[in-house]
């Protein structure tokens, strides 16, 4: 086991540097993307352009750069932002990943809730009206884009209906857990809901499927046979064996969320988290910055596929010599 974990582990090292590899090299083979012209500015001279590309490193070749841009973002830590001087990448990371963490561990709550009982019902209920409605529910929650619910969701609580209906929601933005919890929730409520929809759709689909499966497995059949109570079955067998690769979606899910997935939420709602400083930067076209959001997306992804595998691995031995 304890090898399978080394060998993961350096998996997991060298996608992440083969992804900031790539993320560097785009940047540079991109049409139209000069950092120095837009650090200088429209009307900057030839000389003025030589300056900044001097100063920033931007003449050296591309190897030295990345180097350097590595060092400073993982050993000094000061790596900072082309577009606005003097504001340090790593920090304004930090700062921003609770507000995303908080929108992703929010929506895993409630979509997981959401799918169970949808999954659940579905699955001890198929062929009866409530089977197809709840799936029908589902595929529309995966059907229908986040950023386009989202504006929907901004257009009724902070349109016309907010002083009558929604008069109790907050403005766009965010406010700290630390600061005031109940303003905290209220904030996300509606980001919760948003994204909920998309992944509980998805997991009750999931889910349904297999609790079908395992109900319809020889040793359900068996200890229906020995008198054991439907509910039983249903939820200290079926249910918990249905659990597993749902879970295992589920934890590469949430590597995702956090690694960058929630970008369109977090704009549309006026979350500043990790997601909305990734498309400022694109905006901006702000390598550093850039750079970072990119490796703290990897970082998530990578690390959340390495724990999903540690515990198959864990489960079932044969993984660990695959």
């Amino acid at each position: 086991m304890g090898r399978f974990i080394l060998r993961r582990a350096l998996s997991a090292l060298v996608v992440l540097f083969t992804t900031s590899v790539i993320a560097f090299l785009l940047f540079f083979v991109t049409p139209g993307v000069d950092p120095a012209a837009r650090i200088a500015g429209r009307s900057a001279t030839p000389a003025t352009l030589a300056a900044v590309r001097h100063s920033f490193g931007l003449d050296q070749p591309l190897p030295v750069q990345y180097v350097k841009m590595m060092q400073h973002l993982f050993i000094t830590r000061d790596l900072t932002s082309f577009v606005n001087r003097g504001a340090k990448v790593v920090p304004q990371i930090i700062a921003a990943t609770p507000i995303t963490l908080s929108l992703v561990f929010g929506t895993a709550i409630i979509s997981m809730v959401v799918a169970a009982a949808f999954g659940l019902v579905s699955a001890v209920h198929k062929g009866r009206f409530v089977d197809p409605f709840l799936m029908a529910l589902a595929v529309l929650g995966i059907s229908v884009p986040v950023f386009w619910l989202g504006e929907i969701a901004n257009l009724l609580t902070q349109g016309g209906l907010h002083s009558s209906v929604f008069s109790w929601v907050p403005p766009l933005g965010y406010v700290p857990l630390t600061a005031n919890i109940g303003l905290w929730a209220l904030h996300l409520l509606f980001p919760w809901i948003t994204m909920s929809v998309l992944y509980a759709g998805v997991y009750s689909r999931v889910l349904r499927g297999e609790m079908i499966t395992t109900l319809g497995e020889q040793f359900i059949q068996a200890a229906r046979a020995k008198g054991i109570s439907e509910r039983r079955l249903v939820w200290r067998h079926a249910f918990r064996c249905a659990l597993v690769p749902v879970t295992a979606l589920f934890g590469l899910d949430i590597g995702v969320l956090v690694g960058g997935a929630a970008l369109l939420t977090e704009v549309v709602f006026g979350l500043p988290g990790v997601g909305y400083l990734t498309y400022q930067s694109l905006q901006t076209v702000d390598l550093p910055m850039i750079m970072g959001t990119v490796i703290y997306a990897a970082f998530f992804v990578v690390l959340m596929n390495a724990i999903v595998d540690i515990v198959h691995a864990r489960l079932d031995p044969r993984v660990r010599h695959a």
